[in-house]
């Protein structure tokens, strides 16, 4: 049966490119919002965590009508990190609308969205975005985006994909670069010309594959994911197997089954091949498993998602805080979300160590583990971290490490900072190419030597930098390199900070806190440009005398002092070092907090050495 009235599309591209900007116009003009409806900025962006940050970080799906055909559209994040949900939701379409930003061009993200939708031949449309920007450069940009597709070993029918030129926030697009019409219609005449309607099996027996997982406190885990063949109905027996694994599990039972309208879903008694369902009722389901009929167990082939490159150590808080803040604290109920957290995320490897306390957590980079961190301290769960450390793989015998490909986009007068600290972080230049007056450069650097760079490129480039990344192979092992060339200033006893403590400790370095934090020993209280650690008091006060008061403090200035971000943090904390995570606070400590013990270990490693 042919499915005419039907087109499944994924939106896929480089983070900030507008994908989910453009799908809210598209929802605007497919009528799924009323007239006179206020609409929130990037609607599909739904988390607290993404309207705050300004980025999409799970695949989301909804849905447009268009002459009559109903448009599933798949809105994906754009960040390497979550490249994982771009991976797996491609299974569920036959055809791409990749975005690109017409002055950046194509960036790392554009390169690995495109070869994955390439691999699995489905229909791509080209959309050059934000047309209307000052800076636009429509005629380079197409053909950067042709030179790499060539570059990818696109066929030839994929290197003829339609072009559609687009303003997302404006809601216009048109097929020439020249003028706008005051619409999104060439962008829908183009999805249903250039992706053909599915060719679906009506009759066969009811086959779908799981693509997404969501869950929901009252009715467990809701498996998203297209019905490849047959029909679909609810409250009747299935089986669930999967292609990875031999285990078929029988007597199970769709309860709910709906299909998405808009931003809705909709309950409906059966769906056919070609549908994007949204269901329940099924415990233990996972991503990557098929539903079938009992009589026709025949799973289907689940894209293979690429492997994790960084990884974490998560364990129970045992600071001489833990349990003030924290509503979960124990090694169950840490252990409890971790593993839940692998129920809707394909990406993240989850695994016990031989301390029952403690939790090794791999993911595809800082930011895809540190939103985790993120969202289970907003939620009430108090923990502490490791420094972030790549994966090495052995292969023939040799080590080998994680390669990211970095791309900076820099005024041309700053250029030789960047080349400075790629030089140490053991960085080769691929390519420089200029772009106005600015200067693009694109390296091959291992992992571990962008850990906590981003912050030291904008201050390079005086915050007019842009820095993006993206997993580009493994390589041989580059050799020893120091993570960071700063020492911690550690406070010496418990207490409160006081002014007079915090003045004294000042001129030793930089200081994150403020007078009246609470502290205690072994906690990082700042940081100084010498090599080794500095133990202070901040805690110290002065001695009163007839003639001196504790008033007298109020004299002292203090230089103020910035609070760091989770991401800092994560940059920050050297190998001996943890960071305490809690729903209010942060806290970078040292792993051996009395300072006798921790230079005692200290003078052994270095013997050992």
């Amino acid at each position: 049966m042919i499915r005419e009235d039907l087109r499944n599309v994924a939106i896929i591209a480089h983070v900030d490119h507008g994908k989910t900007t453009l799908v809210n116009e598209m929802l605007a003009q497919g009528g799924v919002f009323r007239e006179n409806q206020q609409v929130e900025d990037r609607v599909m962006d739904s988390g607290d965590l993404e309207r705050e940050r300004g980025i999409t970080i799970l695949a989301k799906n909804t849905s447009a009508h268009y002459n009559g055909v109903k448009i599933n559209i798949v809105d994906t994040p754009g960040h390497a990190d979550f490249s994982g949900e771009v991976e797996r939701v491609l299974k569920m379409v036959n055809g791409a609308l990749i975005l690109v930003d017409a002055a950046e061009g194509p960036l790392p993200q554009t390169r690995f969205v495109m070869q994955k939708a390439l691999q699995l031949g489905l229909k791509l449309i080209i959309v050059i975005n934000k047309v209307d920007r000052p800076d636009a450069r429509i005629d380079e940009v197409v053909e950067e985006m042709q030179l790499l597709m060539m570059d990818l070993d696109a066929t030839d029918e994929q290197l003829e994909s339609p072009i559609v030129y687009c303003c997302g926030r404006q809601g216009t697009s048109s097929l020439t670069p020249d003028k706008q019409e005051p619409n999104l219609n060439p962008l829908f005449d183009t999805i249903l010309e250039t992706i053909p309607p599915m060719d679906m099996d009506v009759d066969g027996a009811g086959q779908l594959l799981v693509s997404c997982i969501d869950y929901n406190e009252f009715v467990g885990r809701i498996g998203i994911g297209r019905i490849e063949r047959g029909v679909i109905r609810a409250n009747e027996p299935v089986s669930v197997c999967n292609f990875n694994d031999p285990k078929v599990r029988t007597n199970c039972k769709i309860a709910n089954l709906y299909q998405i309208e808009g931003l809705d879903r909709t309950p409906v008694q059966t769906a056919q091949a070609g549908d994007i369902v949204v269901f329940s009722g099924i415990d233990g389901l996972n991503i990557g498993d098929t539903i079938c009929e009992p009589n026709a167990v025949e799973p289907v082939e689940f894209v293979k998602i690429e492997d994790p490159t960084v990884e974490m150590t998560f364990s129970v808080n045992d600071s001489p805080f833990a349990g003030r803040e924290g509503k979960f604290v124990t090694s169950r109920q840490l252990r409890d979300r971790l593993y839940k957290e692998l129920l809707r995320d394909v990406s993240l490897r989850v695994s016990d160590t031989d301390l029952t306390d403690s939790f090794r957590v791999c993911g595809r980079g800082e930011m895809h583990l540190s939103i985790l961190i993120e969202t289970m301290r907003r939620e009430g769960y108090e923990f502490q971290v490791s420094t972030p450390k790549v994966l090495y793989k052995e292969i023939d015998g040799v080590r080998h490490e994680p390669i990211e490909r970095f791309v900076a986009d820099v005024p041309e007068d700053m250029t030789g900072p960047v080349f400075s600290a790629m030089g140490n972080r053991k960085g080769n230049l691929v390519q420089m190419t200029a772009i106005g007056t600015r200067m693009r450069l694109e390296f091959t650097v291992p992992s571990r030597g962008l850990f906590g760079y981003k912050s030291a490129f904008l201050t390079d480039t005086k915050g007019q930098g842009i820095m993006n990344t993206i997993f580009y192979s493994y390589e041989p092992y580059k050799g020893d390199m120091q993570r960071r060339n700063t020492g911690s200033l550690v406070a010496f006893e418990t207490g409160e900070a006081v002014t007079y403590g915090l003045f004294n400790a000042q001129g030793r370095g930089n200081l994150f806190i403020t007078p009246g934090t609470p502290v205690y020993q072994g906690m990082v209280v700042g940081y100084t440009n010498l090599a080794d650690d500095i133990n202070v008091n901040v805690c110290k006060t002065k001695h009163l005398t007839n003639t001196r008061s504790s008033s007298s403090d109020d004299a002292l200035t203090l230089i103020p002092v910035s609070k760091m971000s989770l991401e800092e943090c994560l940059e920050f904390i050297a190998d001996d070092e943890l960071l305490e995570v809690t729903p209010k606070s942060l806290r970078i400590r040292k792993r051996i907090l009395d300072s006798e013990l921790r230079a005692k270990a200290r003078f052994k490693e270095k013997n050992k050495a």
